[in-house]
């Protein structure tokens, strides 16, 4: 019994490691698909935590069931083998593409946050990442047990700071409901994004399950833990005066809590933009492995490298960028995965 609740917490928080990151920890990412649309947007978190609790739980019973190895095998088996190849491609350049976007984000926090080199926040991140993925998936399950527990305790810690300031507005006002829908739209291509990308390790994840039962409960509890800290977070933001203003919201907040809480939140944006980093690698390592004879070290290095070289436009250039585009593309993989049999 003690072994399979064990399992179930490790691909709850792998889950949770994997979807969140630099867009998501600094705020940013949830005031643009959700705050941004005021009250509208706690419907729209609730919309999204369910699609993550349903189509998360999905992805790893049906790679399980079929024997996936990787994103692709899932891919071929919803797409066909024909259209699989292409959709595989566009997937690698997502997955590819964010690994960039998260490691130039770890270059913005030493460089805006510490006023250190921007290269050497890449640089030692790059070795951090070598070393995790030399465990494999054990290194990953490890690191996200301990980053996501610390991540949710911070959610919390933000939350309660902002309780006095939260009860001005309340939390569902009409008028932000009527004669829009894009908050609607707004929700689904979130989950849509961050479940099309979050593929790469769960599908690997759902061979760590040693039943479908620890799947359904790990995956109920990961999507769950994503909806309260989209919740927590929402609500902290919902506050913010002029929010829409900041490139990070999250930092507003942060900075009436003292010299201590600062240098916590600098750890776990660090931490969130780290799971997210190791899942991205550990899926592409994946796929370049089963597709080139070369072993997995030395792929992993030219990933890294290819990282490097597209991490030097900056976190904010590519961010505005590439998520946009990508949540379109991830609505298709949403609605396939939904309906296929």
């Amino acid at each position: 019994m003690a072994s399979r609740r064990k399992q179930m917490m490790q691909i709850a928080a792998t889950y949770i490691g994997t979807v969140v990151g630099a867009g998501f920890a600094t705020g940013r990412e949830i005031v643009e698909f959700f705050t941004s649309y005021g009250s509208a947007g706690l419907i729209g978190i609730i919309i999204s935590g369910l699609l993550f609790i349903f189509l998360g739980t999905r992805i790893m019973l049906v790679a399980r069931k079929i024997g996936a190895h990787t994103y692709e095998d899932i891919n071929r088996h919803m797409f066909g083998s024909r259209m699989a190849s292409f959709v595989n491609i566009i997937l690698f350049i997502m997955l590819f593409g964010v690994t960039s976007v998260m490691l130039s984000g770890t270059g913005a926090i030493f460089k805006e946050q510490l006023h250190l080199s921007f290269q050497i926040g890449i640089f030692l991140t790059l070795f951090l990442v070598y070393i995790v993925m030399q465990k494999g998936m054990k290194g990953i399950l490890w690191t996200n047990s301990i980053v996501v527990p610390i991540m949710v305790l911070f959610s919390i810690v933000i939350s309660i700071s902002m309780l006095d300031d939260a009860g001005s507005r309340a939390l569902i006002e009409q008028d932000d409901f009527i004669g829009q829908w894009k908050w609607l739209f707004s929700s689904f291509t979130y989950a849509a994004f961050n479940l099309t990308l979050a593929t790469a390790i769960l599908v690997p994840l759902s061979k760590e399950a040693e039943d479908d039962g620890v799947i359904k409960w790990g995956g109920l509890f990961g999507g769950l833990g994503l909806m309260f800290i989209l919740l927590n977070s929402h609500f902290a933001l919902y506050s913010v005066p002029r929010v829409l203003n900041y490139e990070i919201p999250i930092a507003e907040i942060i900075g009436q809590l003292g010299a201590v809480v600062h240098l916590l939140f600098l750890l776990v944006v660090y931490g969130e933009i780290f799971t997210t980093l190791i899942g991205n690698l550990f899926g592409l390592v994946g796929s370049l492995t089963r597709n080139f004879r070369a072993s997995s070290n030395t792929l992993l290095l030219f990933i890294m490298l290819g990282s490097y070289l597209i991490s030097q436009f900056g976190y904010s250039s590519l961010l505005h960028f590439l998520y946009p585009l990508f949540g379109m593309i991830g609505l298709v993989f949403l609605v396939m995965l939904a309906f296929k049999r």
